[in-house]
C-alpha cells in the first residue's frame, strides 16, 4: 500500500485527530502544572519574606531606625539567601544588599540587579513596610523559581513531542494493519465478482466490527446465491415447461400445412393451438402475479375484509368440479369472520390451496374446509384425505414449478402454491403443509381484523 493512500485513509485522519487531542491534553496539563507550581513557589516565598521582615522588626522594635539600620546590617552581612534595603526617605541606601527602589508597601517583585559584576542579573521578590522616618525592604532571588519554571517547560516540550509522534506512528501502524484487513476483504470481493460467488469474507476470531462486517456480506451473499439459484431453477422449469407445449405447437402447425388437410381439420389444430397458447400465457401471467404480489406493492390498500363469504364464494367456484370428480366436500366456516388484506387476492389463495387438494386426491376422496377465529387472528384449514405430501418436500413445493412428479406428464404448472405462498406473505400471515393422517392439510393463519358487526365490510383498516 503506498504512503500517500495510507495517509488518506479514514483511520490515519482519526489518529490525526487523536494526536492534536493528545497535544492539547498536554497543554492543559501543563498549563494547570505549571501554574500551581510557580503560585505555590511564589506563595512559599512570600512567606520566607514576611517571615524574615517581622524577624528584623522584631529584634528592632522601639529602638528606631539606628535599630533597624544595625540589625539590617548584621542579617545581610550573613549570606542567607535574603535581601535588604533600609533607606531614608529621600532615597539614601542606609543599610543592606539592594540598591534604591520607589518606597511601595507590599508584596512586589522587579527586574532584578547585578550584585557583583561576575554575578548575573537576579530577580527579586519581597515585601515592602514604611516605618518612621525609613524604608525597609526584605527580598529574595526568584532565580531558583524562573529555572524550575524553564525545566517544567523542557519537560513538557519533550513530552508533547513524545506523546504526538507515538500517536502518529500508532496511527501509521493502525492505519496500515486496518488497511491490509480492508484490503483482503476488497481483494475477495473483486475474486466474487469475476469468479464464483460461492466464496466467502474471510472471518477472523477477534470478533471486532470488520469480522461482523465481513459476516453481514456473507449473509447477504448467501441469500444472492439463493436468488441466483432460484433464479437458475426457474429459468430452466420454464424452459423444461413450455418446451413440450411449444414442441406440440410446431408439430400441429406442421399438419395443418400440408396440402391434404380439409378445412374442419384446419379448424380442430387451430383450436388446440389456441388451447395451447392459453395454457401458456397462463403460465405467464401467474408468474407476473407472483412478482407483483412479492414486489409488496398492494399492502397500502388493505381493508377489512369478509372472510367468511370469501371463503365461501371460493368453496362454491369449485363445487362442481369436486361432484365432477366423485368426490365429498364438508364446511365449517364461522360466521362474521374479518381479516386486513385484499379479497381477490384472499380468494386466489383458498382457490389455489382448493384446486391443488381437489386435484392430488384420488375419486372418492374427501374434503374438508375449516375456518375459526384463534388466538389473536383466524385460521383457516384445507384437509384432504389424498395421498400427502412428504415432510422432506412441503418446503419444496411452495417454490415455482416444484413439482413432485418428475416427469410433469400430468396437468399443471407448479405455480398454485407458489402463488398462495406469496400471497400468505404479503398478507403478513402464515401457511403451513402438514400430515392430515391421511392426507394433506394446509393451514393459513391471519391477523384478525375484530368481528364484521363492529364496522363495515370493506371499511379502511
Amino acid at each position: 500500500m503506498s504512503r500517500s493512500r495510507l495517509f488518506r485513509t479514514s483511520s490515519f485522519r482519526l489518529a490525526l485527530m487523536h494526536a492534536a487531542l493528545t497535544g492539547v491534553s498536554f497543554l492543559v496539563l501543563f498549563g494547570v502544572i505549571f501554574l500551581s507550581t510557580t503560585r505555590f513557589m511564589r506563595h512559599q516565598i512570600d512567606d520566607s519574606v514576611a517571615s524574615e521582615l517581622d524577624e528584623v522588626l522584631t529584634d528592632s522594635r522601639g529602638r528606631g531606625v539606628e535599630s533597624v539600620r544595625t540589625v539590617v546590617q548584621a542579617m545581610a552581612a550573613h549570606p542567607s539567601g535574603f535581601y535588604y534595603l533600609l533607606q531614608d526617605p529621600a532615597g539614601v541606601v542606609l543599610a543592606g544588599n539592594l540598591p534604591a527602589l520607589d518606597p511601595t508597601d507590599g508584596v512586589r517583585e522587579w527586574g532584578g540587579f547585578a550584585s557583583s559584576p561576575n554575578r548575573p542579573l537576579a530577580a527579586i521578590r519581597g515585601r515592602g513596610v514604611r516605618l518612621p522616618g525609613a524604608y525597609l525592604f526584605v527580598g529574595w532571588s526568584t532565580h531558583q523559581l524562573h529555572e524550575m519554571e524553564r525545566m517544567v517547560i523542557r519537560a513538557f516540550t519533550w513530552g508533547l513531542a513524545a506523546s504526538v509522534a507515538l500517536a502518529l506512528a500508532g496511527g501509521v501502524v493502525m492505519s496500515g494493519r486496518l488497511m491490509r484487513r480492508i484490503e483482503a476483504v476488497s481483494r475477495r470481493s473483486r475474486e466474487l465478482i469475476a469468479s464464483d460467488l460461492r466464496q466467502r469474507l474471510p472471518v477472523t476470531r477477534r470478533d471486532d466490527e470488520l469480522d461482523h462486517l465481513s459476516g453481514s456480506i456473507n449473509a447477504m451473499l448467501d441469500r444472492i446465491q439463493a436468488l441466483m439459484e432460484d433464479l437458475r431453477q426457474v429459468t430452466t422449469d420454464i424452459a423444461h415447461d413450455l418446451r413440450t407445449p411449444l414442441t406440440r405447437l410446431r408439430q400441429r402447425l406442421e399438419l395443418a400445412s400440408r396440402p391434404e388437410v380439409d378445412a374442419e381439420s384446419l379448424r380442430a389444430v387451430l383450436a388446440h393451438t389456441v388451447g395451447e397458447i392459453d395454457g401458456i400465457l397462463e403460465v405467464f401471467g401467474a408468474l407476473l402475479r407472483i412478482a407483483q404480489i412479492e414486489s409488496g406493492a398492494r399492502p397500502v390498500g388493505f381493508v377489512a375484509v369478509d372472510l367468511s363469504a370469501a371463503l365461501s364464494a371460493s368453496v362454491e367456484l369449485y363445487r362442481s368440479m369436486i361432484e365432477e370428480k366423485g368426490q365429498s366436500l364438508s364446511e365449517a366456516v364461522e360466521t362474521s369472520l374479518a381479516v386486513i388484506g385484499d379479497r381477490e387476492l384472499l380468494m386466489q389463495l383458498f382457490a389455489n390451496l382448493l384446486e391443488n387438494a381437489i386435484r392430488h386426491s384420488p375419486r372418492g376422496a374427501a374434503i374438508a374446509v375449516r375456518a375459526m377465529h384463534t388466538d389473536g387472528g383466524v385460521t383457516v384449514d384445507i384437509r384432504d384425505d389424498g395421498p400427502g405430501i412428504p415432510a422432506d418436500m412441503r418446503e419444496k413445493v411452495l417454490q415455482r414449478f416444484f413439482r413432485l412428479e418428475a416427469s410433469r406428464t400430468t396437468a399443471g404448472n407448479g405455480l398454485g402454491l407458489s402463488l398462495a405462498n406469496a400471497i400468505v406473505n404479503m398478507h403478513g400471515a402464515t401457511l403451513t403443509l402438514s400430515h392430515a393422517h391421511p392426507g394433506l392439510c394446509a393451514t393459513v393463519r391471519l391477523r384478525c381484523a375484530g368481528r364484521l358487526g363492529i364496522g363495515p365490510p370493506g371499511s379502511p383498516a
